[in-house]
């Protein structure tokens, strides 16, 4: 039975630490080896070890976010390939636009029309998903079956309370600057190492005509990498792992130094004009760039991939990356300068394949299980993935990257302490829409941060008031 589905679904469950690790990501491995207690049988005569799917007709729907290429092509062959195997299995494929996804989702769970196959971020979503009955455990699959042999990291992410609840399958996601390496050396500008040095580079991009930062901030989650790093760069985990247990507060000084800067860049001009109505999912922000009003972008690792599909061309001549800058002062300080915000597991797919009497559909559950591990994981996927600019969240991908963009993304992610995962992922659902509510006030100068910090932490006490015991 699903139960107490929009409660739980509106306040998610509390679930500890999720900042992964990445120094060959050790802090994760004992807690996966407790997950997955042993290893999918080796192969034996060159046959994988993979349930026996049914001959009978099944269909899958299957919910994912890829509406743009190469993303939407690469899954859709996958799919293609494994219908071709299995004749007799149907999977309806149903692109969704990302910034309406969760909110979908959410919906179709409420009138028990949730999809039979469907993509996360892990996190609190992911737990949430699963306490309100729409989650297979895979814990024994993943223990008897062949699946990829997946970076720590990513396994941890696809794990809540001791189960495997996700096959990843979308490749490691890092968070870093985008620039314009033409305007830059226009300018003369180098790489800024330090927030001042990006401050003064923003300075004179201003004076030379451009626009410091391309940001499409109508997805809300856009302008929350700026409130992320800062804060990390400010504070290390310290404060924001505080703030989520109000053991201390989104007021404290990270926070309010963090919310400050922000709309200090914006009253200087740092972003465009317009930057909460410009929408992400329709690349806004990236034809920024490509015009050449803004010099800048921060965003997820994804984007060198969207860019090269966008124009190799433009790609192969302007395009260079690098980490968000250091807080010197904090750094001389004490405080760790070499969080990354990202995620290990990229993508997950968790199934939801039950009969009517609320028992597993087995074998729905298994052909879910092949298609993500086999066919969205296999070495074509992965081929393709990797040409596509993307590393999968598998071990041995990173060092055959040739490309020097995701090398350097790659050498940023793996050389972080740990990861911070994306704040509208980390925290319960019904905060995560207060804390973007509050990206657009603060881009907006509608409210101070210490009045966004009060909304954050009211909306973080009611959650754990209301899970509380």
């Amino acid at each position: 039975m699903k139960k107490k589905l929009l409660s739980l679904l509106l306040a998610a469950t509390m679930i500890g630490s999720m900042v992964v690790s990445t120094s060959v990501f050790a802090e994760d491995e004992a807690a996966a080896e407790e997950t997955a207690t042993e290893e999918a049988p080796a192969e034996e005569a060159g046959e994988k070890n993979i349930p026996e799917l049914t001959t009978e007709p099944l269909k899958i729907v299957l919910w994912d976010i890829a509406t743009e290429d190469p993303t939407k092509s690469i899954q859709e062959d996958a799919v293609a390939r494994f219908m071709a195997d299995y004749p007799n299995i149907t999977v309806e494929q149903v692109h969704q636009q990302n910034d309406n996804y969760k909110q979908q989702l959410i919906v179709a769970m409420s009138s028990k029309q949730a999809p039979d196959m469907y993509i996360h971020w892990g996190g609190g979503p992911m737990a949430e998903y699963y306490k309100s009955g729409f989650v297979n455990d895979l814990t024994e699959m993943y223990n008897t079956y062949d699946h990829p042999d997946f970076i720590e990291g990513a396994v941890a992410q696809a794990s809540y309370d001791g189960k495997i609840l996700a096959i990843p399958f979308g490749g490691l996601s890092g968070c870093d600057i985008f620039y314009n390496k033409t305007i830059f050396a226009e300018v003369g500008i180098e790489v800024p190492q330090t927030i001042d040095e990006l401050e003064a580079a923003c300075d004179k991009l201003i004076e030379a005509g451009y626009v410091p930062f391309s940001l499409a901030n109508g997805s809300k989650w856009t302008g929350s990498m700026y409130y992320m790093y800062l804060v990390a760069r400010h504070s290390g985990n310290d404060e924001f792992n505080a703030a989520y247990t109000q053991e201390g507060s989104f007021t404290s000084d990270a926070f309010i130094w963090a919310g400050e800067k922000i709309q200090d860049w914006v009253k200087k001009g740092y972003f465009p004009e317009g930057v909460n109505s410009l929408s992400t999912d329709d690349g806004q922000d990236r034809a920024l760039l490509y015009d050449g009003t803004c010099a800048m972008m921060l965003h997820g690792s994804w984007q060198g991939r969207s860019i090269m599909t966008d124009s190799q061309e433009w790609y192969d001549q302007n395009l260079g990356v690098f980490r968000f800058p250091e807080d010197a002062e904090a750094a001389a300080n004490g405080v760790p300068q070499d969080v990354e915000v990202g995620t290990a597991i990229g993508n997950g797919f968790s199934f939801n394949c039950w009969n009517e009497d609320g028992s597993v559909d087995q074998a729905k559950l298994d052909a879910c299980y092949v298609l993500a591990t086999q066919y969205y994981n296999d070495e074509t996927y992965n081929a393709a993935q990797m040409a596509a600019s993307t590393t999968p969240s598998i071990n041995g991908y990173a060092d055959q990257i040739e490309n020097e963009i995701d090398k350097t993304v790659a050498d940023i992610f793996f050389n972080a302490s740990n990861v911070q995962l994306w704040y509208d992922q980390y925290l319960p659902a019904s905060v995560t829409e207060v804390h973007k509510d509050c990206m657009t006030e603060l881009f907006g100068l509608e409210k101070t941060p210490q009045e966004i910090g009060e909304e954050q932490d009211a909306a973080m006490q009611a959650y754990l008031a209301e899970n509380a015991g």
